[in-house]
């Protein structure tokens, strides 16, 4: 398994400079691993996280544990203004898919002219299971859009094909934190319990009964089989803001009281869970590629359906697919080797394509073709100008934080700030105050 960064190589003795521009935890985990592997030598990482609503706090910074020698928090404005005259090789794109089109459209502006610019990559935290020529047309004019899997690649190609796009600036890698040692079953009963771990996602499944029909039967399973250790392994903690809305937090969701011994609550890194973990379990969690890329038996949860919005259909060819009450009964489903193969698990040289594509781009660098977003005004007059508007991007590309009339221009801005407000009173109560009014009325 190709785990660890490349080592550095005779070829080039001058590392790279790389800066990863990242708006969540998630996708600043994958863009800063990410990084440290696009090129033979160890690269210099700077880090810039887009102020907004998941933009992670220290301690989700830690419970990462990337490497690099800055991490800022900016504006788009000031990020555009801080990329203008750098002599990076690559730029990193971590982000949502309508932020990275609006950095596409600002970067292609602020370098208008440069004889020589960085690279630009993007591409995908994790698996593409909804919206994809959506995203995808988002991305495009990328000097490298990654796929994190054959499967992808071939897909993504052909959407870019059918635009106009140039299908070869799509290049097949895979997740940057697939990694760790490979498992061990032996170490069930000699070193350890054997060891369940349910993997839980902010927002799927999503209703409150159905978060707490998950939690329960993990707790279940607990009860049903006291010689196993449960682990519960939450996203982030209680008010911390992640990639995606957590409405209904577990650890709320599950007294104190109702803990059996034989049940951990997790934070932090998954590749830590994981190195203890004989049976992974969850709904869709991109944590069943880490632990199907190790041999740890993964099972897909189908007690919601199997559904698009779920994100389960596509692992339906996988082997995986099963229940919590197989799994009480015994059930521990075995990975298709084929599929794993095809969906990006177990490359045994998963970075070796993007680094000679990127070599090959960085020595051609003083001839490189000016940055070229397929969304233009002329392809698309509506929704392009109101894409940029959301994230303070003029239709020009420049940025509107200095113009005065953009909160004026923008009439939703205003209700969009008073909802935000909202939710973020309504998580402090539910979080808050609401257990202390409730342990206070028991008194």
């Amino acid at each position: 398994m190709n785990d660890q960064p490349a080592p550095i190589g005779a070829a080039r003795t001058v590392p790279w400079t790389v800066h990863v521009v990242a708006d969540s935890d998630t996708r600043w985990k994958w863009g800063a691993a990410l990084a440290d592997r696009l090129s033979p030598n160890v690269p210099s990482i700077h880090g810039h996280l887009l102020q907004g609503r998941a933009t992670p706090n220290d301690q989700q910074l830690a419970d990462v544990g990337a490497r690099a020698e800055t991490v800022r928090r900016v504006g788009i404005a000031q990020l555009l203004a801080d990329l203008r005259e750098t002599d990076a090789e690559v730029v990193v794109l971590s982000c949502v898919g309508g932020t990275i089109q609006s950095l596409l459209q600002g970067l292609a502006r602020v370098w208008a002219g440069r004889t020589r610019r960085p690279l630009v990559v993007t591409g995908y935290v994790g698996v593409v299971y909804e919206r994809l020529v959506d995203g995808l047309l988002l991305r495009a004019g990328a000097d490298v859009v990654l796929a994190n899997s054959a499967s992808d690649a071939r897909r993504f190609r052909e959407v870019f094909a059918a635009v106009g796009v140039d299908p070869d600036s799509v290049v097949q890698t895979a997740l940057p934190f697939l990694g760790g040692e490979p498992h061990d079953p032996t170490a069930a009963g000699r070193t350890r319990p054997f060891t369940v771990t349910f993997v839980a996602q902010p927002s799927v499944p999503s209703t409150r009964e159905e978060r707490r029909y998950a939690l329960g039967e993990a707790v279940t399973h607990a009860v049903a089989h006291p010689d196993r250790h449960v682990i519960v392994k939450l996203r982030g903690r209680v008010g911390e803001q992640t990639t995606h809305v957590e409405r209904h937090h577990y650890a709320d969701l599950l007294p104190a009281d109702e803990v059996p011994l034989n049940v951990e609550i997790a934070y932090g890194q998954m590749a830590d869970v994981l190195d203890r973990t004989d049976l992974c379990v969850t709904v869709s969690s991109t944590a069943a590629l880490e632990a199907m890329h190790r041999d740890i038996p993964t099972a897909i949860l189908t007690d919601f359906g199997v559904r698009e919005s779920l994100g389960n259909h596509v692992f339906l060819p996988s082997g995986a697919l099963t229940s919590w009450s197989a799994l009480h009964a015994g059930d521990v489903p075995k990975t298709d080797p084929d599929w794993a193969t095809d969906n990006g698990v177990r490359d045994p040289a998963p970075y070796e394509a993007v680094q000679a594509r990127l070599a090959e781009l960085v020595a051609e660098r003083d001839a490189r073709p000016a940055l070229r977003p397929w969304f233009r005004p002329e392809i698309a007059p509506h929704y392009l100008p109101k894409l940029l508007q959301r994230n303070g991007i003029g239709p020009d590309g420049a940025p509107l934080v200095d113009d005065p009339a953009w909160r004026a221009a923008d009439p939703g801005l205003r209700r969009r700030l008073m909802r935000a407000g909202a939710r973020r009173m309504y998580r402090l109560g539910v979080r808050t105050f609401e257990p202390r009014i409730r342990k206070w009325a028991q008194l």
